[in-house]
């Protein structure tokens, strides 16, 4: 019984790791997006005559930015989850270990 609710454990982590990590990559290509936009925005903002355009895309760069700031700060959430989950694996995985050996 109570291998069983241990290799259960260890499922449930793998995959809420797997998940975690796919998160992770995830937003980390919402961030490349964002920071594309950002580069081409100012250049586009080099090239612009016009007023209300610009403050548009002053708008507009000031959004991405903030997006950025968003991702950074759940990317250091997501990265602190893996290494609390990574742990938790590696505990749930020696008391595995330990009570295969007893038996």
């Amino acid at each position: 019984m109570a291998i069983s609710f241990t290799l259960s454990i260890i499922n449930r982590l793998k995959k809420e790791i797997t998940e975690t990590q796919q998160r992770s990559i995830d937003e980390q290509k919402k961030k490349e997006k964002a920071l594309s936009k950002i580069n081409q925005l100012q250049r586009d903002i080099k090239i612009s005559s016009s007023p209300s355009d610009l403050s548009s895309k002053m708008s507009r760069l000031s959004k991405l930015k903030d997006e950025i700031n968003k991702i950074n700060l759940l990317q250091v959430e997501l990265s602190k989850q893996l290494v609390l989950k990574n742990a938790a694996l590696k505990e749930q995985i020696s008391k595995d270990q330990q009570q295969e050996n007893k038996n």
